[in-house]
């Protein structure tokens, strides 16, 4: 497990930046990374960050009410999911995350310990804050990604 201390934004737009480079270069074509941190920890700023640096030059928004937000770039599909306000198992059963797609596939899921079923995650990134700054540890479960990331 990696683990990085980011000093501001700016860090954490670099980090992601690295993330959105190994995701792209991953031969995989679904990955699915959970975001596991406190409320203000930084879960939607680093989904921001990964989502932009992929080339989504749009706004991207936190799911918290909407659940997902889909951003379709021509060779990736980002679903963006936020369960902090979920309850229901069918909630995550609505965006059919696990549909077939011609595109790699990047499912983001914040709070993934609201899953009701178990999913297992490619990447896993956990944000503690520390002092001022935010502490970021990155753990790999997939051999295809680990061979792409950089940190």
């Amino acid at each position: 497990m990696s683990k990085v201390f980011l000093e501001n934004e700016q860090a954490t737009i670099k980090l992601g930046s690295q993330l959105a480079e190994s995701i792209k270069s991953c031969s995989a074509r679904n990955l699915e990374i959970h975001l596991h941190g406190d409320l203000g920890a930084g879960k939607t700023f680093i989904s921001r960050s990964i989502i932009q640096s992929s080339g989504w030059s749009g706004l991207v928004k936190s799911p918290t009410y909407t659940l997902c937000e889909e951003y379709d770039l021509n060779e990736l599909l980002f679903l963006h999911i936020d369960l902090y306000r979920s309850e229901d198992i069918e909630d995550i059963d609505l965006f059919d995350i696990d549909r077939s797609v011609d595109k790699k596939k990047v499912v983001i899921i914040e709070w993934p310990e609201k899953l009701k079923t178990k999913r297992d995650p490619d990447m896993e990134i956990f944000l503690e804050h520390k002092s001022n700054k935010r502490e970021v540890s990155v753990k790999i479960h997939s051999q295809k990604l680990l061979e792409t990331i950089n940190l």
